[in-house]
């Protein structure tokens, strides 16, 4: 058997490259029996005598997995957030920061529509860059006098990386990926009048070779719910909290009214952003309060 990656995943068919080649496999039906669902990313074990008649045997471990989209075993996610229309939202970026936190991948921060800024905007959003990069995100800020600058900062992190697009409804994902890579046409700016957001026109995720790397060829999600994420998990999805809570009088201290919590007395002196922690507390009470999910005993 032949290790290979799904690039795409296509009307039942799996298309797996190995060494240069593109083989068309289909899974073995005992994946169903096994509840296994084969997705874009994953490595896998296959047999093929010829570039259309493949079969999966076995999917390889992964080190994580999406659902929107579909992806297994990614390295890096692009927050794409929006400057202004729509306005920049600390609490949506800070849910997407957790989620990539909460899977093991790599967040960097890409801020749009910077040209339509003024210098007083511009100077709130570097500041914004510098307190995120202080807990340890790289921020793209493009310049409205280089925006070209940041394209290649952002495509500069691909190689040797699997990278997804996620972020903000209307701040331009699409557009991002078709600046980055034109043969994408991604349709962007189509908004529904019944449901006041855009279409989703993409029917599958396949994988492209850009920079040295894999990206998605999907703008991927744009909202979030905490649905995987247990409360006792959450302090460790804030990095600021983690680099100093082995100084917190209490082991497992959820930093909320404990006596001697190092996070409140960062908090207090400004280490910590009073925003982030509000956050903090916000996703922590939506944890906590959401309904369990009953699912169907096989």
């Amino acid at each position: 058997m032949t290790i290979g990656q799904i690039r795409k995943a296509l009307s039942g068919f799996y298309y797996v490259y190995h060494e240069g080649e593109t083989y068309q496999t289909r899974g073995r039906g005992n994946f169903r029996n096994q509840n296994l669902t084969p997705l874009v990313g994953d490595e896998v074990l296959f047999e093929s005598d010829n570039l259309t008649d493949g079969i999966l045997k076995e999917l390889l471990p992964r080190k994580n997995e999406l659902i929107r989209p579909a992806v297994a075993n990614v390295d890096l996610g692009v927050v794409v957030m929006s400057a202004i229309e729509p306005t920049f939202s600390t609490n949506l970026l800070d849910r997407f920061l957790v989620t990539l936190e909460s899977k093991k991948i790599k967040g960097i921060i890409y801020i749009t529509k910077t040209d339509l800024l003024d210098e007083t905007t511009y100077q709130q959003m570097i500041a914004f860059k510098e307190a995120y990069q202080k807990i340890g995100y790289p921020v793209i800020l493009p310049d409205p006098k280089n925006p070209s600058q940041a394209i290649e900062e952002l495509t500069a992190t691909f190689k040797d990386k699997l990278t997804v697009f996620m972020g903000q409804s209307g701040a331009g994902k699409s557009t991002l990926l078709n600046q980055i890579a034109p043969e994408l046409d991604l349709e962007t700016g189509v908004i529904s009048n019944a449901l006041g957001r855009g279409k989703h026109t993409t029917r599958h995720v396949e994988l492209l070779p850009l920079f040295g790397g894999l990206v998605a060829d999907t703008p991927g999600f744009g909202s979030i719910e905490f649905a995987e994420i247990e409360s006792e998990e959450l302090p460790e999805l804030f990095p600021e909290f983690v680099e100093v809570q082995a100084e917190c009088r209490f082991r497992g201290c959820m930093h909320r009214k404990e006596p001697g919590c190092k996070v409140q007395e960062e908090l207090a002196t400004g280490e910590i952003e009073a925003y982030r922690y509000q956050h903090y507390l916000q996703f922590l009470e939506e944890i906590e309060n959401r309904k369990p999910k009953y699912t169907k005993k096989h």
